[in-house]
């Protein structure tokens, strides 16, 4: 366990932005007004490995992140949270909601399906795990900057904005490879298919029409199997915080407002 960078802000129902793979609490910038002024807790953190938290040379894995988050939840004497977590962060969230329904009041998965990142015979949707993580580690080690500056532009549903890519860049470049690496692994390998039916909370999944990243069919099939769930599909690609970020908010907003305990 780690002791983990936080922002805490505001007053009022709590939740915890986790960000996408690579990506930090600054990248929620965008929110951090918006939830606020609604009258929420914003607490968005970086996971192992990220940003300004300690980047070990292990513990990558799904339950060691659930594990720091949670030690953040205790340090802040945190429950009944909303969980808002984006790609890599909405496998976390899952795994967290799961774990400990007791602590989380509803999820929000942004550009996630939160079961997998890739296909399997039960979940037929994404690439296949071993041909990407081989590729990605290959090129992680080989061209490292140029990789991750093409897969962040690669995922916006149109051109991107370069100062844009540049931005979100150096914030990925703040994970090293070995971090890196192995979060590829644990994204691509990570199966929670077997865990939706444990998933009783109420689930949002906010998703890109356009993602490249998170197929929106695969949304479709897990809302088929999700005992509360609910979908709002985006005109954007895997950044909808970025691509469309009035939608974004008024989406967020709405749930969260539906949410109030």
């Amino acid at each position: 366990m780690v002791r983990l960078h936080v922002q805490d802000l505001g007053a009022g129902p709590p939740v915890v932005l986790i960000a996408g793979f690579g990506l930090n609490s600054e990248s929620w910038q965008g929110q951090f007004g918006p939830l606020t002024a609604a009258g929420h807790r914003v607490i968005a953190l970086d996971v192992r490995g990220t940003g300004a938290s300690p980047k070990p040379l292990d513990g990558y894995d799904i339950d060691t992140l659930v594990d720091d988050i949670v030690a953040v939840l205790d340090r802040l004497q945190l429950d009944r949270v909303t969980l808002v977590g984006w790609s890599f962060g909405g496998q976390i969230s899952m795994r967290l909601a799961v774990r400990e329904p007791s602590r989380v009041n509803a999820v929000v998965l942004v550009c996630s399906n939160g079961v997998r990142a890739s296909r399997s015979a039960a979940y037929p949707f994404g690439r296949d795990a071993a041909e990407t993580e081989a590729q990605l580690v290959h090129l992680e080690r080989t061209k490292r900057v140029a990789t991750r500056r093409s897969t962040i532009a690669s995922a916006f549903a149109g051109e991107p904005d370069p100062d844009v890519v540049g931005w979100l860049l150096r914030l990925q470049l703040q994970m090293p490879s070995w971090a890196a690496i192995a979060c590829y692994h644990t994204y691509l390998h990570t199966d929670q298919v077997a865990d939706v039916a444990a998933l009783k909370l109420p689930v949002l999944q906010i998703m890109g029409a356009g993602d490249p990243v998170s197929p929106a069919e695969g949304a479709s099939w897990l809302q088929e199997r999700l005992p509360d769930g609910r979908l709002v599909l985006l005109d954007c690609g895997h950044y909808p915080m970025l691509e469309v970020p009035a939608a974004f908010d008024e989406a967020l907003l709405s749930f969260l407002l539906q949410r109030q305990w």
